[in-house]
C-alpha cells in the first residue's frame, strides 16, 4: 500500500513538501489540542459503560485508557488496541468478560457514529459534495455496507447465543478434526463468551445511555474531521461543514481497503478527495498532518501513559 502510494504521488513530493514547510506553530498546537480532546470525550465515553459495572470508575482513567489504548494501537498497527483496553479495565475492576462486552460495544457504537456523521455531513453539504465527488457514489456506498456489516456483526458476537452457537458449532467441529488439542480453550471461550453475552444484553437495555453514547460519539469526530480545517484555514479554500464533510467521507472509503491501522489507506483516500478542491501539495500535507494528529500524537502521549502505569506498578518499562 505505502509502495503505491509513492508511486502515485511520486510527482507531488515537492509540492507536498513545500506546503509542508509553511505550517506553523499554532497549527501544529490547535492539531494536538484537538486530538486531546478527542480522547478525553473517548474518555468519558468509556467510564459512562464502565460505570455500569464499577461505579469507582473515573473520568480520570477513562481518559488514561484512551491514550493507553492510542499507544498499542501504533506499536501493534491496530490489533492490540483492543487488548490493552480489556487488560487496563480489568485492572480497574471490570472482569474480563464484562470488559470485552464493553469495549465490542464501544467500537460498534464507533462504527455507528462515523457512519450517522457522515450521512449527516454529506447531506447538510449536498449539493457542493456531488458536484466534486458524483464519481465516489460506489465507493460511498460500499462504505457504508461495509460499516453496517462490520457493526451488525460486533453487536451479534457481544449479545447473540445463536450467533455464538454457530461460532461454537465450527470450533467443535475444528477441534474434532484436531483430536480435542482446544478442548479447554473452547471451553474458557464458552464461559467468556456467556460472560460477554449478559454484560452487553445489560448494557444495551439503557437506550438513553445507548442514544447518549452515539451523540458523544459524534462530538468527539468533530474533534478530528475538523483538523484539515485549522490547515486549509489560511488558504480560505474551503468552508468547516465541508471540510468535515470530505474528512468524513475519506474515513468511509478508507475502510473499503484493508490496511493496518489504515496506514497508506487513509492518507491516499485523503489526498484523493482534497486534491480536487485544494490542490495535490496542500491536500498530501494535509493528510500527513492529520496523520500526525490522530495516529502520531496520541501515540506519543499515550507512551507517556504506558510508562506511568508500568512505574506505578512496579513492572520494567
Amino acid at each position: 500500500m505505502i509502495g503505491i502510494i509513492i508511486y502515485t504521488f511520486r510527482d507531488s513530493a515537492g509540492p507536498i513538501w513545500a506546503q509542508l514547510k509553511k505550517t506553523t506553530p499554532a497549527v501544529i498546537i490547535g492539531i494536538c489540542l484537538m486530538t486531546l480532546i478527542y480522547h478525553v470525550v473517548e474518555g468519558l465515553i468509556t467510564t459512562i459503560l464502565a460505570k455500569q459495572y464499577q461505579p469507582s470508575f473515573t473520568c480520570g482513567m477513562g481518559i488514561t485508557n484512551a491514550l493507553y489504548c492510542s499507544f498499542y494501537r501504533v506499536a501493534t498497527l491496530g490489533s492490540g488496541s483492543g487488548v490493552a483496553a480489556i487488560y487496563y479495565l480489568n485492572e480497574h475492576g471490570v472482569t474480563y468478560g464484562q470488559a470485552f462486552g464493553l469495549y465490542m460495544l464501544q467500537y460498534a457504537f464507533h462504527k455507528i457514529s462515523i457512519a450517522l456523521f457522515s450521512l449527516l455531513f454529506f447531506a447538510v453539504s449536498w449539493e457542493y459534495m456531488w458536484l466534486h465527488f458524483e464519481d465516489y457514489a460506489g465507493l460511498l456506498a460500499a462504505g457504508y455496507v461495509i460499516t453496517v456489516v462490520i457493526t451488525l456483526c460486533l453487536i451479534l458476537f457481544c449479545c447473540s447465543a445463536g450467533f455464538h452457537k454457530i461460532i461454537f458449532i465450527v470450533l467443535e467441529f475444528v477441534n474434532a478434526k484436531a483430536k480435542n488439542r482446544f478442548g479447554m480453550m473452547i471451553a474458557q471461550l464458552r464461559e467468556q463468551c456467556d460472560m460477554m453475552e449478559d454484560a452487553s444484553k445489560y448494557l444495551l437495555k439503557r437506550r438513553a445511555m445507548v442514544a447518549g453514547i452515539i451523540g458523544l460519539n459524534i462530538l468527539k469526530l468533530c474533534f478530528w474531521y475538523a483538523i484539515p480545517y485549522l490547515i486549509f484555514h489560511a488558504e480560505n479554500a474551503i468552508a468547516l461543514h465541508e471540510v468535515m464533510a470530505i474528512t468524513s467521507l475519506s474515513v468511509m472509503l478508507a475502510a473499503v481497503i484493508p490496511a493496518p491501522a489504515g496506514i497508506g489507506s487513509t492518507e491516499f483516500v485523503f489526498t484523493s478527495l482534497f486534491s480536487e478542491i485544494v490542490g495535490m501539495g496542500l491536500a498530501g500535507s494535509a493528510s500527513l498532518l492529520y496523520r500526525f494528529g490522530t495516529f502520531v500524537f496520541p501515540f506519543l502521549v499515550g507512551a507517556v501513559i504506558v510508562v506511568g502505569c508500568r512505574i506505578k506498578a512496579g513492572k520494567k518499562v
